[in-house]
Order: structure tokens, then C-alpha cells, then sequence
């Protein structure tokens, strides 16, 4: 996985933070962590997505926090376990995985900008 790829993956995770933190934020330290959270998201997402395809960046990301925030719920928060769900998630992260895959890795012409 080269370094684009793995500051989207680190985007992911925060997003799974924040949103995760939207729904069990209960005072003003775990808001702030929300609100860093959403701002190392949204910042890495961007940093990552300079030189990959935006479109494939974002399905990545998305899917990834998606699953991520769905399986948190389940095995952090205890939220029910239903088989359909966790199909349709792995059928999400074919689709994500497959993406990543297919997309090229080339760096932007002219070196790092």
C-alpha cells in the first residue's frame, strides 16, 4: 500500500471516530475529540485523495468508515447482530476493495507538489 492509500485508510479510521462520537458524545472532552476527529478526517482525506482518483478515494473512504462505524456498533455498543447487515457489508467492502485494486498507482507527473 503506498502512502496515499494509507493516509486515506488513516482518513477512514478517524471517520469512524467521529461518527461513531456523534452518537455517544455526552460531554464537552469526547465532543472535542468528535469535533478533531472530524477535522484529522476530512484534512487526511484530502491530503490522500492530491494524487488518486478523487471519485475512487472518496468510495474507499465512505466504505470504509461505513463497515468500520457498523462493526464498532456491533461489537463496542453491543447494537444487535443481524447476518443480512454483515453481508451487505462484505458486499460493500468487495466493492472498495475492488476499487483499490483496479486504480492505478501513478504519482502526479512532475514529482511531489
Amino acid at each position: 500500500m503506498n502512502k496515499d492509500w494509507s493516509i486515506v485508510f488513516l482518513a477512514g479510521l478517524f471517520e469512524i471516530g467521529w461518527v461513531t462520537g456523534l452518537n455517544h458524545s455526552y460531554n464537552w472532552w469526547t465532543w472535542a475529540l468528535t469535533l478533531i476527529a472530524i477535522y484529522a478526517s476530512m484534512h487526511l482525506l484530502i491530503i490522500g485523495s492530491e494524487r488518486l482518483p478523487v471519485g475512487t478515494t472518496y468510495a474507499v473512504f465512505a466504505g470504509m468508515g461505513t463497515a468500520g462505524t457498523v462493526v464498532m456498533e456491533i461489537f463496542v455498543f453491543g447494537e444487535a447482530f443481524q447476518l443480512e447487515k454483515i453481508v451487505l457489508i462484505l458486499i460493500l467492502l468487495c466493492g472498495v476493495i475492488g476499487l483499490k485494486l483496479i486504480t492505478p498507482n501513478e504519482e502526479q507527473e512532475g514529482g511531489d507538489a
